[in-house]
């Protein structure tokens, strides 16, 4: 019986073990050329004035008509309080942008660009050779383009043991 007991054991021991094995590949390639873009803000009207041995009456920002105006300037009128003797006057002004009349947005495009006060604008890119590839070996070629553009390739490889 111990012998039978034991010839058992062997046999679970030389038992070979069994496991499944996944492999996965996938390859990807991502070319991306750049849009021209503007972006306008609009900025408001701003008024300063200061001094010493001056007086004011009247002087600031006259409100604007309607929303799409801008405040003006009222110069006013200044005064030296003391004849005779020293003073300091400064005076500053910025013409807010008015929305120009006819700016249209469709579709999410506004036809032309208003010209506000702070516009930046950047150039659409060039696609020039831009290029890439996959073949069935999963070798990945770029080829580059021009400005504004960008290419990216990519192999990934996956393996399982369960």
């Amino acid at each position: 019986m111990k012998k039978a007991l034991m010839l058992f054991g062997m046999l679970l021991m030389a038992t070979p073990a069994q496991a499944d094995v996944i492999t996965k590949f996938s390859s990807s390639v991502q070319l991306t050329v750049d849009a021209a873009a503007s972006q306008a803000t609009r900025i408001g009207s701003t008024y300063s004035v200061s001094g010493s041995n001056v007086s004011a009456t009247l002087g600031g920002l006259t409100a604007p008509a309607s929303a799409t105006d801008a405040a003006t300037m009222n110069g006013g009128t200044y005064t030296q309080t003391t004849a005779g003797t020293d003073f300091n006057f400064s005076q500053s002004f910025t013409q807010g942008d008015a929305i120009p009349t006819g700016t249209t947005v469709s579709s999410g495009v506004v036809g032309s660009l208003p010209a506000f006060g702070s516009v930046t604008t950047t150039a659409g890119g060039v696609a020039g050779s831009l290029a890439g590839s996959i073949d069935s070996a999963h070798t990945v070629s770029l080829t580059a383009g021009g400005a504004g553009t960008s290419a990216t390739g990519q192999f990934v490889s996956e393996i399982t043991i369960r």
